[in-house]
């Protein structure tokens, strides 16, 4: 998990740098098709490329692909027009709404006290990112919105059979962005790229690669209350590239709401290891 978090991160910042020359799907599709073909090779050349697959698990892997599909949109439209850090930050309440949508949807119990710890985490991501006030954009609104696709993709991967190819869900997720950027490619005015820019990109696609499978790998076989709380290791990164590339750092506010999020995150995730260990 840590190092699927170090993997999307400096993917982030180096779509962030692209994104001042480079067309938002111009970039999204030239990405999609970098990271397709790389792992489809790579799948390929490990025997682990393989579409046989129950009509359920296909159903879960396509909602798996519209997860990462609405994430990638959101996310990056949020990235090009707020500080990575603060993106960041709001991304740090999956493990709330990964909660709140097993309750919900899987019919999970959540106790009182993660009901709350839930309300509280959300209260901090309102001080992230502030409706109502003059530093609120409708990009706040994108970040929170890769948020609900994030958890749609997971609760989708925790629905897949064993037997499922890892690196299979991976490409689908990657070709199904590489599709969606096509789309929206096909009436964009492009910019010509230079080396600079397509060595960006490349090593934007083989980041997003780890990325992808890292997360698959992990949020299928590893215990979830143990591996989640590495998501946060993501929001480090993400401090430490904002302030070196692009000399950001998050304000008070931010960095409390940011806080609060991380706390009520792992709290909930501790409640639910406890609760499991009483069974």
């Amino acid at each position: 998990m840590s190092g699927a978090m170090a993997c999307y991160t400096i993917n982030d910042a180096f779509l962030k740098v692209l994104s001042d020359d480079v067309p938002f799907f111009q970039l999204l599709f030239l990405r999609g098709v970098a990271t397709t073909v790389l792992m489809f090779v790579i799948a390929k050349a490990l025997g682990m490329f393989d579409l046989r697959m129950t009509r359920r698990d296909w159903f879960f892997a396509a909602l798996r692909t519209l997860g990462e599909v609405g994430a990638a949109y959101c996310f990056i439209s949020a990235l090009f027009n707020m500080p990575i850090a603060n993106v960041s930050a709001i991304l740090q309440a999956l493990p709330l709404t990964v909660t709140l949508a097993g309750a919900v949807f899987l019919r999970e119990q959540v106790g009182w006290r993660r009901w709350l710890a839930i309300l509280v985490g959300f209260v901090g991501v309102l001080l992230i990112v502030r409706p109502g006030v003059d530093g609120f954009n409708i990009y706040g609104i994108y970040a929170l919105g890769a948020v609900g696709f994030v958890t749609l993709r997971d609760i989708a991967t925790r629905g897949l059979a064993p037997g499922v190819s890892s690196m299979t869900v991976a490409w689908m997720a990657s070709a199904g962005v590489m599709v969606f950027g096509g789309l929206g490619a096909v009436g964009t005015q492009w910019a010509p790229m230079s080396a600079w820019h397509w060595g960006l990109l490349l090593g934007s696609a083989i980041f997003i690669q780890g990325g992808y499978l890292m997360a698959v790998m992990v949020m299928r076989t590893g215990e979830i209350a143990f591996v989640t709380p590495f998501r946060y290791t993501s929001l480090l990164w993400a401090l430490i590239l904002g302030l070196l590339i692009f000399n950001d750092w998050p304000d008070a506010l931010t960095m409390l709401g940011a806080s609060i999020v991380v706390a009520t995150g792992l709290f909930t995730l501790w409640r639910e290891s406890r609760l499991k260990q009483a069974e």
